[in-house]
């Protein structure tokens, strides 16, 4: 399933409304960031969990998006 995680990631990549409200959200509140990523999914019937997502982010070669991953998981 992180495939899925990776063409969701592929589309909010690719849309800078949806990209920069998440980037917005994710600054307050991560953990509702990867909640509203997942309903993203399921909006284009592309399901992927919380843990699907985060792992596949995790593989990603971005500072932001590892400092993030610190703060989803509970760090900072």
């Amino acid at each position: 399933m992180t495939r899925n995680a990776e063409k969701l990631y592929q589309i909010i990549d690719k849309d800078y409304e949806k990209k920069q409200s998440l980037f917005r959200v994710a600054l307050n509140d991560p953990k509702s960031a990867l909640k509203k990523i997942c309903e993203i999914g399921d909006e284009l019937n592309i399901k992927v969990t919380e843990e699907e997502v985060i792992q596949y982010l995790s593989t990603l070669d971005d500072e932001l998006t590892k400092f993030w991953l610190v703060k989803v998981r509970g760090g900072l």
